[in-house]
């Protein structure tokens, strides 16, 4: 998803059980609001200066993410492609031994202004942890880093860590129109019930400094 002058979204559907659990994707052909959501709650703390105090860095032009650091809870993953399933929710990495995390190519690349959507699961099955497992441990202030297929790399700082329901899945605060850089990172979480997890991780983090 680009981030052009109207777009609408749709109602968030329940999605895979073990994986990013990314809801249903925006309706890329009908128009809906550029910019914030004026009542979304991320929009007060991520419009704001970020937690390092400085102002955020010129946007980066489009370049695919081809790997992403998370120091703070050992995460370091070569990223996927990720498109649409045919039920219209967003695809999930598949369930692998080797667990990669997937950026949703329909969103801006990290860097770009809008919200760069990346994907992992918390689980992999027989597997065991999935690459996003600690996901949830994330605090405000702590660093993503998207290393670039052009070589640079896209530094955010997390804005807010939510769990949220599956049911009640934000698909306009995910995927809604921002007017600077911002990055989702997806999961699943909270309790497991009959289907799998009952809620979503959903990560909202700023850019704050790129690097060559």
């Amino acid at each position: 998803m680009t981030p052009l002058s109207r777009r609408a979204f749709v109602t968030a559907a329940t999605a895979s059980l073990l994986a990013g659990c990314a809801g249903r994707a925006p309706d890329r052909t009908a128009p809906a609001a550029h910019g914030r959501p004026a009542s979304s709650p991320s929009t007060s703390t991520s419009a704001s200066a970020s937690s390092s105090g400085s102002a955020t860095p010129a946007a980066l032009g489009r370049s695919v993410p081809v790997r992403l650091r998370i120091p703070a809870i050992g995460v370091d993953t070569p990223l996927l492609r990720l498109g649409l399933a045919a039920d219209g929710t967003v695809q999930v990495p598949p369930i692998t031994a080797h667990d990669r995390a997937g950026w949703y190519r329909d969103s801006p690349t990290p860097g770009q202004t809008g919200p760069s959507v990346i994907l992992g699961h918390v689980t992999v099955g027989a597997y065991g942890d999935g690459v996003f497992r600690r996901l949830a441990e994330l605090r405000r202030g702590e660093q993503v880093v998207a290393r670039l297929e052009n070589g640079r790399s896209a530094v955010f700082t997390v804005d807010e860590v939510r769990t949220v329901a599956k049911a009640a899945f934000p698909t306009q605060e995910v995927y809604g129109d921002v007017d600077r850089p911002e990055l989702r990172l997806i999961t699943c979480g909270g309790p497991r019930g009959g289907d799998g997890y009952l809620d979503n991780v959903i990560v909202f983090a700023t850019l704050t400094d790129t690097k060559p």
